[in-house]
């Protein structure tokens, strides 16, 4: 029995571990709200939510990497436990980055710093 409870609560612990930043599936965020954005403006807000994505998913993959040492040794997720997951955050960002993609696209601009 104390073998099942060890096991249960062991499983419990790694499943509650923060994700690494690439497994996280990005958020729904439509398209419509850039497309009023011109391609300049578009690139400019493409650059600034990469830069936030990039912030936040290394802010994530510190989490993820921490709570795989803190299940390891002391048996609990140290990070998602203290309040270090931020993969809500990482979603949103990336979900941004693949909107302002689609509405780059849409608009036919070149890239990130398009002018049209």
């Amino acid at each position: 029995m104390k073998v099942y409870v060890s096991s249960l609560a062991f499983a419990l612990a790694l499943s509650s571990c923060a994700k690494r930043p690439d497994a996280i599936v990005p958020a729904d965020i439509p398209m419509a709200a850039y497309t009023n954005l011109s391609c300049e403006q578009l690139g400019q807000e493409m650059i600034r939510e990469q830069t936030a994505l990039a912030a936040v998913s290394k802010q994530q993959h510190d989490a993820a990497t921490g709570d795989a040492f803190g299940v390891f040794l002391v048996g609990v997720p140290m990070s998602s436990t203290f309040g270090g997951d931020k993969e809500g955050q990482v979603s949103v960002a990336k979900g941004k980055v693949q909107a302002i993609q689609s509405a780059l696209l849409a608009k036919g601009c070149n890239g990130p710093s398009s002018r049209k």
